[in-house]
């Protein structure tokens, strides 16, 4: 039995929980759309910082004037390089049709004898190359099934596209409150945690920063690395399109192990077409050197900054692009950096409770 004084608290209490609870709800379908922007203009904002702190003091402090100048140069960082590239992709594409379209004009082609030997499907390829060399119109065919097939699927990835890039117009267009209130809002999220954590929740706000510049750097710059080498590869092979496969290769290099699938393609595609010398050279370099960077340098990056196993790392960044898209990869990641600063943080108080020890409030 609830005493009569107490009931209309608890009255009370139920029906702010259910206010509070509808208002979120609310919030979230009014803002649900923005949050990946947000998240990506306050990575943006936390990794660029230490950029905008030096420009603000060379301007005297002026908080609006110097987050226009840096939201600008943000904006032109990644705009300009950006447009660039799809121009040359652009071309390279049109020059990778055409060698396509040329080498399958030219046919018939046989396949190299350790191809044919290959059990199952040797026989199957060279049946499938000659028809398409030999026969116009089965190609023609083919390729109107296959773009019947893949029409949704385009249509999605253009969409997506086209969302991103709004999304991206969202994030820089938010980066700029970022820079001029961030300090502020940091100290409002750190005071409010406070009241429901207390002060362990800075050291979450040190992995979670720690975590995220080191996800960039190791996810990000380790993938432009990969697809820079990855192109002079290309060139060096002889493979037409250089540019186009490798900013695809950067692209692909974002997900961990995910480079061999191009250049070993490609390698396998020159040795198929008889360049031998050049196929072993690409498969070589993908290995030495392409992959190195996957298997050395990223891990090396990412466990040594964030004292996390690499092996967590790439779960957060796989389970995390699965779950929550592109900008899972520093979501994921981050997620289990704080649980395993959590985890840290409960085995160092069980070691302090044995030991009689009061923990730091």
């Amino acid at each position: 039995m609830v005493p009569e004084s107490v009931a209309p608290t608890v009255t009370r209490r139920i029906i702010l929980a259910l206010l509070l609870g509808v208002l979120f709800a609310l919030g979230y379908l009014v803002l649900g759309w923005f949050i990946a922007p947000a998240i990506w203009a306050a990575i943006l904002a936390y990794v660029t910082w230490p950029v905008y702190a030096r420009l603000r003091r060379l301007m005297r402090g002026h908080a609006m004037a110097s987050a226009l100048v840096m939201t600008l140069l943000l904006t032109t960082a990644f705009v300009l390089p950006l447009l660039g590239l799809i121009a040359l992709m652009q071309r390279e594409f049109v020059i990778a049709y055409q060698t396509v379209s040329t080498y399958m004009a030219d046919g018939p082609h046989r396949l190299p004898d350790f191809v044919l030997r290959l059990p199952w499907i040797g026989e199957r390829l060279q049946d499938f190359l000659n028809q398409i060399t030999t026969d116009p119109e089965a190609l023609r065919a083919q390729l109107t099934a296959w773009a019947r097939q893949w029409q949704g699927e385009l249509g999605n990835l253009v969409g997506g596209v086209g969302r991103n890039a709004v999304k991206l117009g969202f994030a820089l267009l938010t980066v700029f409150f970022v820079y001029r209130d961030g300090e502020s809002l940091l100290d409002q999220v750190r005071r409010v945690l406070r009241r429901f954590l207390g002060r362990r929740v800075d050291g979450y706000i040190v992995a979670i920063g720690n975590t995220t510049t080191a996800v960039l750097y190791g996810l990000v710059l380790t993938a432009l690395a990969q697809g820079l080498l990855a192109g002079v590869g290309y060139w060096f092979a002889g493979v037409r399109a250089p540019a186009l496969f490798g900013a695809f290769t950067a692209l692909v290099a974002l997900m961990p192990f995910g480079t061999p699938f191009v250049w070993g393609s490609l390698g396998a595609w020159l040795l198929f077409n008889g360049n031998t010398l050049e196929g072993v050279g690409l498969l070589l370099w993908g290995t030495l050197v392409v992959s190195s960077v996957d298997n050395l340098i990223r891990p090396l990056v990412i466990s040594s900054a964030t004292q996390i196993p690499f092996l967590l790392v790439m779960f957060g960044v796989i389970g995390g692009l699965a779950s929550f898209g592109l900008i899972g990869m520093f979501i994921g990641p981050v997620i289990v950096a704080v649980l395993l600063a959590v985890w840290r943080e409960w085995l160092e108080f069980k070691t302090t409770e044995r030991a009689g020890v009061p923990p730091a409030a």
